[in-house]
């Protein structure tokens, strides 16, 4: 009997000791949040922002100058051919970097690079695929053979400049609104700063 109380009592210290030295130990097990994780796995798409103005005319650019890149691939003679060219050109590339676009700010992509001035960004996207888009379609318009590929082409791409047209305009004035914060912001933190100081004079003291 006492060699299993002695036993018993063995056992006791072993787990008292075992449980005080996990608690005490540095290599704990430890789970990351889901919402700290990043990469591909972390992405989620912006409902707010797809079904806002800005959204919906980013995927109507989108539709429309595919539309207007695939009327304009479908067209097999052209005599001139600069004004096709140039606008197969104007129409790819507003696909393709509206499209980037798109999917940066639906899926908040955006956010993780703050570097970057994005409404800036659009702006200048939105404007020049406004003036190109509307020269590339009067050209197409001025020297197409009136078949029915070209013509769709030259609708698809006024449509396409209408559309890059009311989201420069929008853009425009996001643009501004974000200047006006970022002015604000810096206005109150230099407020801030300087009562800082002021409240604080030993910090004058030091600098006379």
């Amino acid at each position: 009997m006492r060699s299993g109380e002695e036993l018993d009592g063995f056992e006791g210290e072993a787990s008292s000791t075992s449980m005080i030295s996990g608690a005490s130990s540095p290599y704990q097990p430890t789970t990351e949040p889901v919402s700290q994780r990043r990469g591909l796995a972390g992405l989620r798409c912006d409902p707010d922002y797809l079904r806002g103005a800005l959204g919906r005319l980013k995927v109507a650019q989108v539709i429309l100058a595919l539309i207007a890149f695939i009327c304009i691939e479908t067209i097999m003679k052209c005599s001139p051919c600069e004004g096709l060219y140039f606008f197969e050109f104007v129409s790819c590339s507003a696909f393709v970097v509206t499209g980037v676009l798109l999917i940066m700010f639906s899926l908040n992509l955006h956010m993780r690079i703050p570097q970057i001035n994005w409404n800036l960004t659009d702006l200048v996207n939105t404007g020049l695929s406004t003036f190109f888009f509307f020269i590339a379609s009067i050209v197409l318009a001025a020297l197409n053979h009136r078949t029915g590929a070209e013509i769709s082409a030259v609708i698809f791409g006024f449509l396409a400049t209408a559309a890059y047209a009311v989201n420069t305009f929008l853009a425009v004035q996001k643009w501004r609104v974000s200047v006006r914060q970022q002015s604000t912001n810096d206005y109150i933190r230099a407020r801030t700063e300087s009562r800082d100081v002021d409240s604080r004079p030993e910090i004058q003291r030091l600098d006379t």
